[in-house]
Formats: C-alpha cells, sequence, structure tokens
C-alpha cells in the first residue's frame, strides 16, 4: 500500500515557513501534548526537515509512518508520525 500524505490525522503541525529547527522542535512538542496511537501531521518546506524528522523521530522512537508531497493548500512536505 502507497503511503498517503492526506490520510486522517488527529493533530495537525503547521511549520511552513518556520527554518530549522523550529519543524522538529514544533511536532516534538505535539508529540509530547498527545498519547500514545496520535497521529500527528507536520507541514514543512523546510529542505532540512527531510533529513531532521526521521533522524529525531528515531532518536525519540516515535513511528515516522511516512512522508510525502503536501497537495493540500500552501504545498510543502507532510510527515506522518505515530505517537509511541
Amino acid at each position: 500500500m502507497a503511503f498517503d500524505p492526506a490520510m486522517p490525522a488527529d493533530v495537525e503541525v503547521d511549520a511552513r515557513g518556520l527554518r530549522c529547527p523550529r519543524p522538529v522542535i514544533d511536532v516534538a512538542n505535539a508529540c509530547a501534548d498527545s498519547p500514545p496511537g496520535t497521529i500527528v501531521r507536520l507541514l514543512a518546506d523546510d529542505p532540512t526537515a527531510e533529513v531532521d524528522v526521521p533522524v529525531w523521530a528515531r532518536m525519540r522512537r516515535q513511528r515516522l509512518l511516512g512522508r510525502g508531497p503536501w497537495a493540500g493548500d500552501g504545498g510543502g512536505t507532510a510527515y506522518l508520525v505515530e505517537v509511541v
């Protein structure tokens, strides 16, 4: 099954227009405030997020479900993280 960046999420964090390290800080805060099983969608357009978000998820033992281009308003990349 292919990854769908538009799959339902419980929390959405819009970090488009923000630069490193803000996208990772914002998704980390959203995950810290959410119970296990919560799906958090991060929208980001900072190119460093391509590396930073997967590294953060691995280091914090969160589950990165996938990433892909955001076709919705404003563009960017969508990252889906499941809080573990």
